[in-house]
């Protein structure tokens, strides 16, 4: 039990640091302010780095705060709330359908006012990423088609929506869109996606000891 209360701890620590994180990532794209400022604030910044990090870890080792578990994904860049390039979106799967919201701030901007078109990408992959995981197992993007339809404005509530619609075996193909929680039904970016669960042989290849993380 002491164990478990470490870790939501642990978690809880996590997210507070990735919502700070992202309020001074909003605060550094949005700032006007003068330049000795920003100087100031630069080194009062990096004087922030070593404490944390003292303990790192590197490619393919897990953070230790998802306690070894597939489903929890602190630091994913789409739906991480302890990394702060993340969003986060918050997705939940409602009878087989993958539901996400989030808003984009400025520092998603690509045309002025709206966000960059690789940011529409990542959220509709992870969205799709959740569908495939519906089956009980997690996934590999294989493919990925997007239509752009209309811009996606900033700092305005979204909803990315995906859907199943043909599963083969370890092959899944799906369908998801972005729009407005005030519009749903004005889709602004689509996408057509097929996923993939790696057998045993790729799993252990492409992961070496963590293929239980992604199947």
């Amino acid at each position: 039990m002491a164990a478990e209360d470490d870790l939501a701890e642990r978690r809880r620590a996590a997210r507070e640091l990735g919502a700070a994180l992202r309020e001074l990532t909003d605060a550094a794209v949005t700032t006007e302010v003068d330049t000795a400022t920003l100087t100031e604030v630069a080194e009062q910044v990096r004087a922030l780095v070593p404490p944390l990090a003292a303990a790192r870890r590197t490619r393919g080792e897990p953070a230790t705060v998802d306690g070894g578990g597939r489903g929890s994904r602190t630091y994913s860049p789409a739906v991480g709330p302890g990394n702060p390039i993340a969003p986060p979106m918050r997705v939940e799967v409602v009878d087989g359908t993958a539901i996400g919201r989030c808003t984009l701030g400025l520092a998603y901007e690509g045309p002025p006012s709206y966000g960059h078109g690789g940011i529409s990408a990542l959220l509709l992959d992870q969205i799709l990423g959740h569908v495939h995981a519906t089956r009980g197992k997690a996934g590999m993007t294989v493919k990925l088609d997007l239509r752009y339809r209309r811009p996606v404005p900033l700092l305005t509530p979204l909803r990315i929506v995906g859907q199943v619609e043909r599963v083969d075996g370890r092959w899944t193909e799906a369908f998801a869109t972005i729009s407005t929680e005030e519009d749903p039904d004005t889709v602004l970016v689509e996408a057509r996606g097929v996923f993939v669960v790696p057998n045993a042989e790729q799993a252990a290849r492409l992961f070496g000891g963590l293929e239980r993380l992604v199947r």
